[in-house]
């Protein structure tokens, strides 16, 4: 049996009723899901640096951003995250997901979190599990 998923816009990203959440805004472009953020001090690891935890979570909700806005709801089944530079407090970061393949049951996306500059600070693979 399927999960009844439904959005009360309470969404910890993506939620505009969520007062402690980040309200980021997603817009597709060209297949393309994308978002911008930028991280203040209350987002941070260590020191100035942003928690990885933070940048996996946007890297998630952009993959299954990708997939809502193709009309397929989804969850993740599984996720992979590769770090490759650190995002500092205060510097704007790019997020861009697509999806790479679907199955009957499964979609495949992919993402990747940019500086300014085109930097990747991480990219990450993803199996979301069809829930239409």
């Amino acid at each position: 049996m399927k999960n009844t998923l439904k959005d009360d816009h309470y969404c910890f990203v993506c939620g505009e009723k969520n007062p402690s959440g980040l309200n980021l805004k997603f817009s597709n472009q060209d297949g393309k899901v994308l978002t911008e953020f930028i991280p203040q001090k209350i987002h941070q690891g260590y020191k100035d640096i942003i928690h990885g935890g933070l940048i996996s979570t946007l890297l998630d909700e952009a993959m299954v951003k990708a997939a809502l806005m193709q009309g397929m709801l989804s969850v993740t089944a599984e996720i992979t995250v590769r770090f490759k530079n650190p995002l500092k407090v205060g510097e704007k970061a790019m997020v861009e997901a697509v999806i790479e393949k679907t199955h009957k049951k499964i979609i495949e996306t992919s993402a990747v979190m940019l500086k300014t500059d085109n930097t990747i600070i991480a990219e990450a693979h993803a199996k979301l599990l069809r829930q239409d």
